[in-house]
Parts: structure tokens; sequence; C-alpha cells
């Protein structure tokens, strides 16, 4: 990562961030000349927050005196904005620890206990912020995204927040935190007692993500586990996906199982491969090479129902009486790949069963998912195992909080993560408070 030397300061050692691509130099930066260092501006702050999404903006509201918020992009809570198709997806009343990924899944037990679902809609409710109730404990704003941006704003009014800001270089002294800043072109230290890395991970890249916070982590010791795109969509080659891509937009109830979980949500066909709820939650579990076991309309018994379908409507094709519990053109499609033509009355109980069988398995193998580039979160991060699961601050550097996605936490589907943000902000804030 970055080089480590000593501190003019103290001798001891520093850290620091590689350089920062494209960025302009400012005059006298380099190696030739006098560095202008001393004439930047410079300013002390008690904590600086890296990031000014949903966990960042929750840690500044609890974080008391003395804060300073920094992001690269225009407008905090960009992220935020997008989410939940602009509504903001923005907790789940089922939040449990076993709605998480991470190397210990027990970490994220105290955090999530001592901020819940109930405290964040509490926390809504003080805003008068309209909202309702989705399938499986989701909650979604009624108006706009927008609205949960401002609560954010509202409860960190004491912190300032400086956009359009980035870290060039990030360096410790023994005692404090010495971080220069690009602030709009303008060069900026900002020395801290407390540093919070609230940048989240790799995913949506042209939003500005770039896995920031791993590589400050890393520079001070910490260990990072892999990172892979999560809740995503599967591509397939191109075979397969040229029979997807007659189907794109249509969705079926569907049960998708790999590597030992299963969910129960809709699947959806693009042109590039799966996606939908149930295919972005396990695509958290797949991995390349794996199939995924698919089970198409899990809440009817398809041999039953096709048995009686044959007494009733014999003389309809197998297609039709599909289409009764499929969407047409799939359940036209199955019938014409698999090679099942004929009346219902031409079928035999065991070409009957042998059809409910391959509904009800389904194998798909996909070959990669879209990336980043659409992912919505990422699985992995910095390991859990130097960071304190009460507090989120660093065991390896005092002062060092490490918070939301750029943990080795990543939640399901349906506001999880956002309730993650919430309760591992809230409990750095909390911590520095209380020193």
């Amino acid at each position: 990562m970055g080089a480590t030397g000593t501190t003019p300061e103290t001798g001891g050692p520093a850290h620091h961030l590689p350089p920062a691509p494209r960025k302009r130099r400012a005059p006298g930066d380099g190696t030739a000349g006098a560095t202008r260092t001393d004439a930047m501006r410079e300013t002390h702050v008690t904590t600086l927050i890296l990031g000014a999404g949903a966990a960042g903006m929750m840690c500044a509201a609890h974080a008391g005196a003395g804060v300073l918020v920094i992001d690269h992009a225009r407008s905090p809570g960009e992220k935020i904005r997008i989410s939940g198709g602009g509504r903001c997806n923005f907790t789940n009343l089922h939040t449990a620890p076993g709605n998480f990924l991470s190397e210990n899944p027990h970490f994220c037990k105290s955090a999530l206990a001592r901020y819940t679902p109930w405290d964040f809609l509490d926390l809504v409710g003080r805003h008068a912020i309209p909202w309702h109730e989705k399938t499986l404990g989701q909650l979604f704003c009624d108006r706009s995204a927008k609205d949960i941006i401002a609560l954010l704003r509202a409860e960190m009014s004491g912190a300032d927040l400086w956009l359009e800001t980035t870290p060039e270089d990030v360096a410790h002294d023994g005692t404090g935190f010495r971080v220069r800043l690009d602030r709009a072109g303008q060069k900026v230290i900002v020395t801290a007692r407390n540093l919070v890395l609230a940048t989240g991970g790799k995913s949506i890249p042209k939003m500005g993500a770039t896995g920031l916070a791993y590589q400050i982590a890393a520079q001070f010791g910490h260990r990072i586990t892999e990172t892979r795109p999560a809740l995503v969509p599967l591509t397939f080659d191109e075979a397969q996906k040229s029979v997807f891509a007659a189907l794109a937009g249509t969705a079926v109830d569907s049960r998708i199982a790999c590597n030992g979980t299963a969910f129960d949500e809709a699947m959806l066909f693009t042109h590039r491969g799966l996606s939908g709820p149930a295919v972005l939650q396990i695509s958290s579990y797949w991995r390349e090479g794996d199939a995924l076991s698919v089970r198409l309309c899990p809440g009817v018994d398809l041999f039953d129902h096709l048995r009686a379908r044959r007494a009733e409507a014999g003389a309809k094709s197998v297609a039709t009486i599909l289409a009764e519990v499929l969407p047409k053109k799939l359940a036209q499609h199955l019938t014409g790949d698999w090679g099942v033509a004929g009346n219902m009355a031409d079928q035999s109980d065991a070409a009957l069963r042998a059809l409910a069988d391959r509904l009800e398995g389904w194998h798909l193998t996909p070959t990669s998912s879209e990336g980043y580039r659409t992912a919505e979160v990422t699985l992995g991060g910095v390991a859990t195992d130097a960071i304190s699961s009460r507090s989120m601050q660093s065991h390896l550097v005092p002062g060092l909080f490490i918070i939301g996605e750029a943990l080795d936490v990543t939640g399901w589907l349906g506001g999880y993560n956002f309730q993650w943000a919430w309760s591992s902000g809230v409990a750095a804030g909390r911590a520095i408070v209380t020193g």
C-alpha cells in the first residue's frame, strides 16, 4: 500500500496514501524546490469522517462536537438517493445477525442489538417522514429517499460538511491523525484525534466508489478479506444469454438455492442473464462454477396440479396449462426447449412427473456477474478481527474507526445494509463521545 516512514514531528511511524490518480499538483509539490506544506491552510477537528454516506452521516450525528465530514461528491448521501428506486428501503423489521455475511458472523450482534430498526423508525417518526412496509419487513419512504438524506443532514447539523473533497495523504504521528485534503483544488491539512473510515466499498464506481477505506485500513495494518460484487445480477454464456434475451422482462416467482442457502422471491430474465430479488440475494452465496437450483412456482405442488388439470382440461396443450401458473412466454419457451409436445391428455403420469421435477429443479450455471458496475454492495472488506464489535474502533490504531460497508459485514437485500450503516455509525459515534 503506502510507504511507511517517520513523521518529522515525532520520528514515529507514519502511514501515507498512494498518490491520488489524476490529481492536480499544487505549486511547490514534488521534489523540486521547497514544499508549500507550511503555507497550506491547516485546521484541527476532534473527529474527521471520510464519507458522507449513510454510515458516515449517522456517525456524525452521534459523535459530539468538533466533527468534520468530507466527501468527493457534490451532494451527500448519493447512494441513499438512488436506493430503493428512489424511495430508500431504509431498514428491515426482521433484522437479525443471520441476515448478514461475514468471516465472523457474531461481529454484528452487539451494534445491531444496541441500535435496532425500531430505533431508526422512531427517528423517522420524529422527522415526520411517511413510510410504508412492503413484503418481508422492508420499509420504504412514501415520498422520496431525499427525506432520509434531509433527516441525516438535520441530525448532523452540528458537524461541518465539506463536499468535492478527497484525501490525498493520511498519517498518524502516535497521538493523532494528519490528513492532506484536496478541497475543490485547494490543499488543506486537517489534524484530528479520531479518523472514521465510512467510504463504503467498491460498488457502483461511476458514483466514485474506489475501495479507499481498504487502502487506508491496510496501511495501518488491518487485513482485508476477499472482496466481491454482491446483490448483483448474474450473467451467462452467449448461448444461454441469447435464450434469456427472448425472455427479457419476464418475472416469475421462484426459489433459488446455492451452496446450502435458498431465497423465495421473484426472478427476472434480462438480456444478459438473470436478475430480480431472488437472484440478487443468492449472488452473495454464488461462486464461479456453481450451479443454481431454481424451483419455479415454489408454493405449488406442480405434479398434483398437472394431474388435476389433465383430468379437467385434457384437450389443452401442456404450454397452455403451464401458462396458468407461469408467465405465458416462459411456459412456451420451456415446453419447446424441453421437447414437451401434445395435449395434456397425451401425457402419462411419468411424463408429468418428469416435467414437474424439471420445473422444481431447473439447474442453471452462470458464468459471471455484472460486477461492481451494478452491484448494490461489496461482499467482504476490512476484517473484523482487529475491530471492536462494540465501538467499531481499531485495536491497532487508537482513534481509528471503521464503519458501514467498509467492514466485512454484508447484509441481504431488503434494508439490512442500511440498518448496518445506522447501527455501526451510532456505535462509533457514541464511542467517540465517551472517549
